[in-house]
């Protein structure tokens, strides 16, 4: 069976940088960090005080009040997200919305949601209490449900769970799912909204969030000696994938093509990654081979980079192993250093950075690095500070979740 090409013809995204792909790019391009200090919720008893928070969010310029009681906030970052894709994708009455679908991601889901409806429990009276649409908004399925819904979307349609991984899982599975000729269209991504009480608290009793409360700006800082964990953020992507002979035929624009993807398990820890990156390495090795790409063919790296002791370096080993000689002149950036780590919705807006790369040859930067920690190799392209031109024929993201989930996704320029 021949399997069939696989584009990207929409964008969508809401994060801590912009409300929209162009304030996005912008701030990217920029060197912009989306850190401040907590706004969702009273954070001056935390031991953690700030996160990468969508700025200036109003989810009455999107719904109605009827309407938002039935979306999570999470759910409501999918639904502005796959908003703009499809708007972007700009589908006419020729596209068959039974063979479109829907693949959609969060780690956590609806977390807001379930913490507000337990804490309204436990004030409560003799008689349990809980709103009719407490299941609905907190399961995670439910944002690839409400896309679905909106556009009358009949194909496949399900949510991907795998912590930090998730996104990049989502889009392989629909990348999958087209190429195989279950579907033509699909609407991809993932969204997170976890800056509450509990999310923060959780995270920080881990151990695993920074803690430099007088610097919200400077506290993501992949690969720097002084990096104490990473910052929790916000939002979501989305991609529509098509596949390619159909996206030709409607004269959609493509940015660019989904090359291969990339699978694996650490099989190691339950929140640390392997040590020597044997679970990454196995997950790049499959994505190249899955893309009959080399080493060589790769200009630019969206790393995972959360910024924590263990995982940076890991990642920079992993990477040695699968690159060796070719690494130092691939360019490498973890774009974490200013969005901070969206969790299950990291990949989606990374894949987006890869994008950027792709379409307007720009290396967006590693931010924050004031010291390179001395067990970084000295010869690699971190492009530290700021963005970067060259000319980048492919590109490959990293995600990595609690669990030891790995997934790495490759993207490319078109070629007929």
């Amino acid at each position: 069976m021949e399997l069939r090409r696989v584009v990207v013809t929409g964008i969508g995204t809401i994060n801590p940088l912009g409300h929209n792909v162009e304030e996005y790019f912008s701030a990217l391009e920029a060197g912009r960090s989306g850190a401040a200090p907590i706004t969702n919720f009273d954070a001056s008893n935390y031991k953690v005080r700030f996160a990468c928070e969508v700025k200036n969010y109003e989810w009455e310029r999107y719904f109605d009040r009827k309407e938002v009681r039935k979306y999570d906030r999470f759910a409501q970052f999918a639904l502005v997200a796959a908003a703009e894709a499809v708007a972007d994708a700009n589908f006419g009455d020729d596209v068959n919305r039974r063979r479109c679908g829907v693949v959609w991601s969060s780690g956590v889901g609806g977390i807001d949601t379930y913490y507000h409806e337990v804490m309204d429990y436990a004030k409560g009276g003799e008689i349990p209490r809980f709103s009719p649409f407490f299941v609905p908004r907190m399961i995670a399925d439910l944002a690839a449900g409400h896309i679905a819904m909106k556009y009358g979307f009949m194909g496949p349609n399900y949510s991907v769970t795998s912590a930090c991984a998730s996104s990049n899982h989502a889009l392989i599975d629909a990348f999958n799912l087209i190429r195989l000729g279950k579907a033509e269209v699909i609407v991809t991504g993932g969204s997170e909204a976890p800056i509450i009480q509990a999310g923060v608290g959780g995270f920080s009793s881990m151990q695993a969030l920074s803690t430099r409360n007088d610097d919200p700006e400077h506290a993501s800082r992949p690969f720097d000696r002084d990096r104490d964990g990473f910052v929790m953020g916000e939002g979501a992507g989305a991609l529509v994938l098509e596949e390619y002979e159909h996206a030709v035929k409607r004269g959609a624009k493509i940015y660019c093509e989904v090359a291969g993807g990339g699978m694996s398990a650490d099989a190691h820890h339950m929140t640390a990654p392997h040590p020597e990156g044997e679970g990454a390495i196995l997950s790049m090795e499959e994505a190249l081979r899955d893309a009959e790409l080399t080493p060589s063919d790769i200009d630019y790296i969206n790393v995972h980079g959360t910024s924590t002791p263990l995982g940076d370096i890991a990642e920079l080993k992993a990477l040695d192993r699968v690159f060796g000689d070719q690494l130092p002149s691939i360019s490498i950036s973890s774009t974490k250093s200013m969005t901070g780590h969206l969790l299950g919705a990291a990949a989606a807006i990374e894949a987006l950075a890869c994008i950027m790369a792709i379409t307007r040859n720009t290396i967006p930067p590693t931010i924050n690095v004031e010291n390179l920690d001395p067990e970084i190799r000295a010869d690699l392209d971190l492009t530290l500070h700021t963005a970067r031109k060259r000319e980048v024929r492919a590109a490959l993201s990293n995600t990595f979740g609690f669990g030891g989930h790995n997934s790495t996704v490759i993207f490319r320029k078109v070629t007929k």
